[in-house]
Formats: structure tokens, sequence, C-alpha cells
């Protein structure tokens, strides 16, 4: 005999008539036990009302219609299938053919990638080369304008040392304008504290 009082699977067991291993033991515990015997009386109470409600068949199109509210998620890897297999042709002959079609399309595309590969080095190597004719333009010009303005041995220094040459002797002239504007304000400045 059990020492422990029935727990619902097994009182759904004896509410269902199951005959089994087992099944004698809990019958015999409930004809010793006054409340697992209320458990199982109150339970079959529940389980005959249930039995005389009227059985009920759904309209058709009922498990549809609660179905299209359900949200099922769907793993990317059985879309990513699916989608596949809506473009996969049924016959063989088209089979074929689209995989030719899509033997020539990657064809393509593994094409155009290494065609972009080397057009994007020509590029830079087109722009280097630009940048080259741009920067020596740059000297050019600065080793004529300074040629105009200090004569040709500094024409002739810039043009030696190049693009740095002229970027320090620019710095040269505007530290050289800027002294002489401070120099300048330094002495108007002393000039009115005389006059005042």
């Amino acid at each position: 005999m059990l020492q422990r009082h029935l727990q619902s699977n097994e009182i759904d067991l004896l509410l269902d008539d199951e005959v089994g291993f087992g099944v004698a033991q809990l019958r015999t515990h409930v004809d010793g036990c006054a409340e697992c015997q209320e458990r199982l009386e109150q339970a079959q109470v529940v389980t005959d009302a249930l039995e005389r409600l009227p059985h009920f068949t759904p309209k058709v199109g009922f498990a549809d219609r609660v179905m299209a509210q359900v949200q099922v998620i769907e793993p990317w890897h059985v879309a990513v299938l699916d989608t596949a297999r809506r473009f996969v042709p049924e016959s063989r002959p088209l089979r074929a053919l689209a995989l030719a079609g899509a033997g020539v399309a990657s064809l393509t595309i593994s094409a155009s990638a290494v065609w972009i590969a080397f057009s994007t080095n020509l590029t830079f190597q087109s722009a280097s080369f630009v940048t080259g004719r741009l920067r020596e333009a740059l000297v050019q010009a600065g080793g004529q304008a300074a040629e105009a303005a200090l004569g040709s041995g500094a024409a002739g220094a810039i043009r030696s040392s190049g693009l740095a040459a002229l970027a320090a002797g620019a710095l040269a002239l505007v530290a050289t304008v800027g002294a002489a504007a401070f120099g300048f304000r330094a002495l108007a400045t002393a000039a009115r504290q005389r006059g005042s």
C-alpha cells in the first residue's frame, strides 16, 4: 500500500479505467484513504459534467482563421531554403538550363570583381600620376613667382628643393610679414603713450 496521497496523474489513470502495472496498488490505496477517495470522486464529477456537454464541430476554415492570427517564427535557414525551392524548376531540362544560367552569372560576377580590382589599381596609379603632375606644376609656378619677385637664384633653389622649399619659403614670408606688423604696432603704441 502507498504511504502517500495520490498525485494528479495517478487520479487520471483511475478515471480513465487504465489497467497496467501499479494501477491495482492505486485502487487499493483509494479504498483505504478517505482524502484520496474524495479527490477521485470530485474529479469524477468534473469528468461526468464535461462528458454531458454537447459536442460542437467548428465551422469549416476555423483552424485556418486561428492559425492566420498566430505568429510562427520560421528559422532563417528554413526561409532561405523555401525561397530557393520556389526558384528551382520542376523539370530536369529546365533545371539544367537554370544551372547553366547560374554558372554563367557566377562567372560574370567573378570576372567583374577581378576587373574592378584591377581597375581600382589603375585608378590609384592614375591618381598618383595626376598628383605628381600637379605637384610639379605647383613647384614650377612657385619657382616662376619667386624668380619674378626675388630673382633667378631663389627660383633655382625652389626648383632644386621642390615643394618643401616652397612651403618653407611661404612660411618664412608669413613670419617676416607677421614680425613686421608686430614691430609697427609696438612702435605705434609707444608713440601714442609718449604723446599722451
